[in-house]
């Protein structure tokens, strides 16, 4: 009788741990599939962070503003005072970005599309070779003379957080052509463009 309980309780624990095994790999899938994506450079990993740190931070940052144009700029004006710096391949949160105080263009890109997406201003990554840069669609009239990119007939500007003091239109230093992926990278999806231009 005791023996057979205990293959019971066997049973039941191997169940358990396999149960468990499994829904951990779906898990894993899951985290895989919101945060990688797949560009013609391989693949794309996004460390992008809702945290309630970050939150704070963006509103602190943009406390004195009155207008969208304003609270980009603050932002884009905090993360280019962040020093470009890497050690090593390794990417880092946008947490991790602020306590070190250091970055390359991913974590630094990374750290000002958390920031903007806290403030729920609309944003995308843009990759080309060996860069990555931020790109918002603003309509102010103090930007009507700078170019921006023009996807689908939409205008968005350049922020550049690698450039130290830069403003919202940085000016692109690639070729359109060059432009590998767009992404949103909290949904994890590639904007899908038909047409793409830089111009006033």
């Amino acid at each position: 009788m005791q023996s057979k309980s205990a293959k019971y309780l066997s049973l039941v624990i191997m169940l358990g741990a396999f149960i468990a095994f499994i829904y951990m790999t779906i898990l894993a899938l899951d985290r895989v599939s919101k945060t990688q994506i797949g560009t013609d450079e391989g693949i794309y990993t996004s460390y992008v962070s809702r945290s309630q740190e970050i939150q704070d931070k963006a509103h602190t940052l943009s406390q004195n503003c009155f207008s969208k144009l304003c609270q980009v700029q603050a932002l884009l004006d905090y993360v280019t005072n962040i020093p470009y710096y890497t050690e090593t391949f390794q990417r880092y949160s946008a947490s991790k970005i602020m306590a070190q105080n250091f970055g390359d263009c991913d974590d630094k890109s990374n750290l000002l599309i958390s920031l903007l997406h806290s403030l729920e201003i609309e944003a995308y990554f843009v990759l080309v070779p060996k860069h990555i840069f931020v790109i918002v669609p603003l309509q102010n009239q103090q930007l009507k003379r700078r170019k921006g990119l023009w996807i689908n007939n939409r205008k968005y500007y350049i922020l550049e957080s690698t450039a130290t003091a830069s403003k919202i239109g940085f000016p692109l230093k690639y070729k359109l052509k060059e432009i590998d992926t767009i992404i949103e990278p909290f949904a994890n999806e590639k904007l899908n463009f038909q047409s793409i231009r830089y111009a006033r």
